[in-house]
């Protein structure tokens, strides 16, 4: 679907691909890039593999000069069953601490910093399974939306660990802590619905519409600058911890550290279509690029 004000329906379709990875697909579509973990005999788990290409991934979206929104999913029937338990946990418990450190460390950083200040906005197609330590990059994500079917649960506490990775951190900032505390120390399963209902995800979709949805929410983000988007969201981030005076304070250099960074002078470009132009209507759309 275009977005209002967009044209980009009537441009011809392109697809590229970013990259060859063994365990992810990279493409972009239209300024999305779809980034697919794709071990679908596995439910798309995470190995040290798919850890170490998604740093790699990452760097080539965020790179792209095309790319304005990022979409992350999984192949087959699948978002992500979670970590490799052989890969990630058996094989490496008679490395040394270092060693094991080393292994695993890509995980944390693509799951945790790299994708939760990431330059674009990000959405998560959570089109299955989503198990364990898929909650990371799954509340990392900007924005989420999974169909109705799909299946979650923090199994952790099913097979003798608590949740790691900062697992409990993103649960507890996505879920009311009732709610957190009970599928974390029950590890029962819930579906799509349920998810949207804790404010898991945004929303929840029959199957059939989960692409034609997150398809309609990244059309409308390629409308917004960039810029703008990126200092948002990560204002929105970092003040939920905050008092009063330190938000305020961090909100103020946010704002100037935007417009420092925004190449199109969005605020100019809004005002003169707003006030001068009267071309458009902010509170309904956003201003023509």
């Amino acid at each position: 679907m275009a977005s209002t004000g967009e044209t980009a329906s009537a441009a011809p379709s392109t697809h590229r691909e970013l990259g060859t990875w063994s365990t992810v697909k990279a493409s972009v579509e239209n300024e999305i890039a779809w980034v697919v973990l794709n071990r679908p005999e596995k439910r798309n788990c995470m190995s040290p593999t798919l850890n170490d290409e998604m740093l790699e991934v990452l760097d080539a979206v965020a790179l792209d000069r095309e790319a304005r929104v990022m979409v992350l999913t999984g192949a087959g029937e699948a978002f992500s069953a979670g970590m490799d338990l052989k890969e990630f946990f058996r094989d490496t418990d008679a490395l040394s601490p270092v060693e094991r450190e080393i292994k695993q460390r890509s995980c944390f950083e693509w799951q945790g910093p790299r994708l939760r200040q990431f330059p674009l906005p990000t959405i998560a197609m959570v089109n299955g399974y989503c198990f364990g330590g898929a909650f990371h990059p799954l509340g990392n994500c900007d924005l989420a939306v999974a169909a109705d079917d799909a299946m979650f649960g923090l199994s952790e506490v099913n097979w003798g660990i608590v949740p790691g990775g900062n697992v409990p951190l993103a649960v507890a900032h996505t879920m009311s802590l009732r709610d957190a505390m009970y599928y974390s120390i029950t590890g029962e399963t819930f579906d799509g619905r349920k998810a949207a209902e804790v404010g898991l995800v945004n929303e929840s979709v029959p199957r059939d519409r989960l692409r034609a949805r997150v398809l309609e929410i990244a059309e409308m983000m390629k409308t917004k600058n960039t810029a703008i988007v990126r200092g948002t969201k990560e204002t929105v981030r970092h003040i939920r911890g905050m008092g009063w005076t330190e938000a305020e304070n961090y909100i103020n250099a946010k704002f100037a550290e935007a417009l420092y960074a925004d190449a199109e002078d969005g605020r100019a470009q809004g005002l003169k279509q707003f006030l001068d132009d009267k071309s458009f209507r902010p509170g309904l759309e956003a201003y023509k690029r």
